[in-house]
């Protein structure tokens, strides 16, 4: 038998390996929210971090420009709505994280209720929770939670922070969204094209 010897030389392109686009935010760990028993909200939070773009493009001043009709305008928004709502949404979780922070009354009253709705789940998981003779669920024991803390949310005053952060995520989003040259990402070279469409 006679022994072969074939060279192999080359190089493999990893396709699994992303692109780095300059600064990246650090990767914050999944929460264990399937472990909890709500393997839809994971699923879901996962699929907001896949399909967020990178931040150094979507922070990338070079693709702000006006919008050159309103007509224009319009579709600019929807289409960065569209491309960007991972990013959005995360914009979104860190007005609320700031907002929490610098308010530690309302930090503290949702630590309260959150650790009020984990206690009362492992005491479900332990044994179903009856209140006369009739047996509560899990959803309907975290409506009674929820309800019994409106008033502290109240007090600690939850509405104006909560009105504080759909504004200013509404303002920016609609800013970036309305400024963001969405076309020079997916179609390069269309806004040189329509320049000189334009001059002819």
């Amino acid at each position: 038998m006679t022994d072969v010897q074939i060279e192999v030389t080359g190089e493999i392109d990893n396709p699994y390996k992303k692109e780095s686009h300059g600064f990246e935010f650090p990767r914050i760990p999944p929460l264990p929210l399937g472990q909890l028993g709500y393997p839809q909200a994971q699923e879901w939070i996962q699929h907001r971090r896949a399909n967020i773009r990178p931040w150094a493009l979507f922070l990338n001043t070079n693709n702000v420009r006006a919008p050159p009709s309103i007509t224009r305008l319009s579709k600019r928004v929807m289409k960065n709505i569209e491309y960007f709502q991972s990013n959005y949404f995360f914009v979104f979780v860190i007005l609320v994280l700031y907002c929490l922070i610098t308010s530690p009354l309302l930090l503290l009253a949702v630590v309260v209720a959150l650790g009020s709705c984990y206690k009362v789940s492992q005491m479900h998981a332990r044994q179903e929770l009856v209140l006369y003779s009739h047996k509560l669920t899990l959803a309907q024991v975290y409506a009674v939670i929820g309800v019994c803390s409106l008033p502290l949310f109240y007090l600690v005053g939850a509405g104006a922070a909560l009105f504080w952060v759909l504004g200013v995520s509404c303002f920016l989003i609609t800013l970036h969204a309305a400024f963001y040259n969405i076309d020079s990402v997916l179609c390069p070279g269309e806004d040189e094209l329509n320049l000189v469409m334009h001059e002819v």
